[in-house]
């Protein structure tokens, strides 16, 4: 369920940034004059057909490059982001926002306290990776054990990502204080350079091609295994036809593989198209995806492991910090299913333009 909403997430924010690229074109041609109100539905299609392409291409999750192209365009467009927001805040002369956040104005009290809620499953949503972690294990190369890599490389990562996130956060909002962007790529709080917001756009763009499957792959091939197991005989399952490609070895096509992978991407942009709402959509996945996936599992799985006496000190501390994260999780469920209610109230299916 939580691959499911990851898709419908990653086709959103990947369809925001096709059209921002858009958008950033015509500002800079009418001078600003224009306001390019445009529709993400396109965009958001376009999306959908090539994942569909990519997902009839077996294990591209496992394809050696693809974490390295991710990786470059992750850095290019966060440090794309820290950079202008630096810029802005070094020609505004002054740092905007408060400590305590937007000002009760400009929302409301009730507002203020449901958006900060959402805002902690938009922060967990930046670790969902959690949730393909076995199958990243998977691919690590052995000598030395994948254990010790993983370790490592999730103590890496999670600093890494963590630094930028935050940077990326408190210097947006020290630059535009509370007319904060949702999105500071996106929300057009910068128009110039407008070839840098495209560049940053276009890397965002590329990154989301690949984690889709990267996250959806291993969902695919579970539920194909499962099929083939349960229905052995059934030769629209299990049987490969041979499709000459030039200049390559024969493409083996699969109808059942050519069926489910195509209605899942279908239904993940239908379902995209039907509640196009970046913030409130990531805030709900990333509070229904972290404390089960991120935080529950893990927990009970050590304590099993290493056999953790219950009511020790490290039992008590380790299901002390499950509970907090639950309250987290609760809270941050409820904030965006409420910014999703309120975004409903002026919502017209397909007639939504940015």
């Amino acid at each position: 369920m939580n691959i499911f909403g990851v898709a419908i997430g990653y086709t959103i924010a990947a369809s925001i940034s096709m059209m921002a690229i858009k958008r950033s074109n015509c500002f800079h041609k009418s001078g600003g004059k224009n306001p390019c109100h445009m529709s993400s539905y396109p965009y958001m299609i376009a999306f959908g057909i090539t994942q569909i392409l990519f997902s009839q291409i077996p294990d591209f999750d496992q394809i050696w490059w693809l974490s390295i192209v991710a990786a470059i365009m992750s850095f290019t467009y966060s440090s794309i982001g820290l950079g202008l927001g630096v810029a802005k805040v070094a020609a505004n002369g002054t740092i905007g926002g408060s400590f305590s956040g937007i000002s009760i104005g400009t929302v409301t009290q009730t507002q203020k306290i449901w958006r900060s809620f959402q805002a902690l499953g938009d922060i967990a949503f930046a670790y969902s990776f959690s949730i393909i972690l076995i199958e990243i294990q998977d691919t690590v190369k052995s000598p030395p054990s994948e254990a010790k890599t993983m370790k490592k490389a999730t103590l890496i990562s999670i600093a890494v990502t963590t630094l930028f996130y935050m940077l990326c956060g408190c210097m947006g909002y020290a630059a535009f204080g509370d007319l904060s962007p949702g999105n500071l790529l996106t929300g057009f709080g910068f128009y110039n350079p407008y070839w840098l917001l495209d560049i940053a756009n276009a890397a965002i763009v590329i990154h989301l091609v690949g984690a889709y499957q990267v996250y959806c792959q291993p969902l695919f091939a579970f539920i194909e295994k499962y099929a083939s197991e349960k229905w052995p005989e059934n030769k629209l399952i299990t049987k490969d036809v041979k499709i000459p490609v030039p200049f390559c070895e024969p493409y083996d096509l699969n109808l059942f593989r050519l069926a489910w992978r195509s209605g899942f991407v279908i239904l993940t942009t239908v379902i995209s198209m039907l509640l196009p709402f970046f913030n409130d959509v990531v805030g709900i996945l990333g509070a229904f995806g972290f404390w089960p996936l991120t935080v529950y599992f893990p927990i009970e799985m050590y304590i099993a492991q290493k056999k953790i006496e219950k009511w020790s000190t490290r039992w008590i501390c380790l299901q002390m910090l499950s509970i907090a994260c639950l309250i987290i999780s609760v809270a941050a469920a409820a904030g965006s299913i409420a910014g999703v209610v309120l975004d409903l109230k002026v919502y017209r299916p397909f007639k939504t333009s940015y």
